[in-house]
């Protein structure tokens, strides 16, 4: 009796398995997707690891900085405060969002507010600029998966948003283009996260290195992508971004002009954002617990 009913048990566990594999190898919804560039388009230079440590141990993951028209800068952080840099050095615990880890971008409006994304209450929402004529642009991430669960946007591998995309796309808003997309920029060696104009006319673009080689088995494995998938869990634990930190100059032209990085993560773990701002480049990132200001070189 007892070996009919171990018999019976190993017959069920080995349907299961055989099922389980079918629906892992045979019915995986995820397509196949290009790889980023292996290579970076500039010298590797270690210039990151030269940060100036903006409030080290005050802040709580600051993903975005900005600035307003008095040269105060504001950055908002992972435990709800909006905080502000004061140009004598000094923070400020400026302004409490309550009940919400989620926020990410902000920016100082013309008429010295701040507007920040709330990743909790806005699907996802990751960045904001305003317009010359007032108009608020979002961009979000995911209109699928929350902040909490980005992992599985990597898994899945479909653009519900920005995240997954080794390009940046141009919106024409006026002239005879007004509507129409095109590629500003493609094959970048990360994802990009956020966008920011210098004085100069051309783009400070931070970029995430999401798909490291070593977890890249995932995009050369059905199977594999589709059992990830299956368990939403072991996502968080396999998709990591590496530590790698990089940000690019972008020209209005598409040309990447120069560019800087912390290749082994040593002193920022990663960049999410890259303000210019009198000469300095002011790192936002969900890393570390400081903002990095670098000196830009003349």
């Amino acid at each position: 009796m007892a070996t009919t009913l171990k018999q019976t048990c190993s017959r069920i566990f080995l349907v299961c398995v055989i099922a389980v594999a079918i629906q892992v190898m045979f019915f995986s919804p995820l397509p196949d997707i290009p790889q980023p560039s292996s290579s970076l388009p500039f010298p590797s230079n270690s210039k990151i690891q030269e940060v100036i440590k903006l409030g080290q141990g005050f802040l709580k993951q600051p993903e975005a900085v900005a600035v307003d028209k008095t040269g105060v800068l504001y950055t908002a952080t992972r435990d709800g405060w909006i905080k502000k840099l004061f140009r004598n050095g000094t923070w400020e615990d400026w302004w409490k969002i309550d009940d919400t880890d989620g926020l990410l971008g902000l920016t100082a409006t013309a008429t010295g507010g701040v507007i920040v994304c709330d990743a909790d209450k806005v699907m996802f929402a990751d960045d904001v600029i305003e317009s010359s004529d007032g108009t608020l642009y979002f961009s979000i991430a995911s209109t699928k998966f929350g902040l909490h669960d980005w992992s599985l946007d990597v898994v899945e591998a479909i653009p519900h948003g920005q995240l997954l995309k080794y390009r940046c796309l141009k919106y024409w808003l006026k002239g005879d283009l007004k509507g129409q997309i095109e590629i500003f920029i493609d094959n970048l060696p990360g994802g990009p996260d956020n966008i920011n104009l210098p004085p100069d006319g051309s783009f400070w673009i931070a970029l995430i290195e999401i798909f490291p080689s070593k977890m890249r088995f995932l995009y050369t494995s059905r199977a594999s992508r589709y059992l990830i998938g299956a368990f939403p869990k072991l996502s968080q634990w396999v998709i990591a971004p590496h530590k790698k930190a990089m940000v690019v100059n972008v020209g209005s032209d598409g040309k990447i002009v120069r560019g800087f990085d912390d290749p082994t993560g040593k002193v920022m773990g990663s960049v999410t954002s890259a303000l210019e701002f009198e000469g300095h480049l002011y790192l936002g990132t969900l890393y570390n617990d400081f903002i990095g200001k670098l000196p830009l070189p003349t």
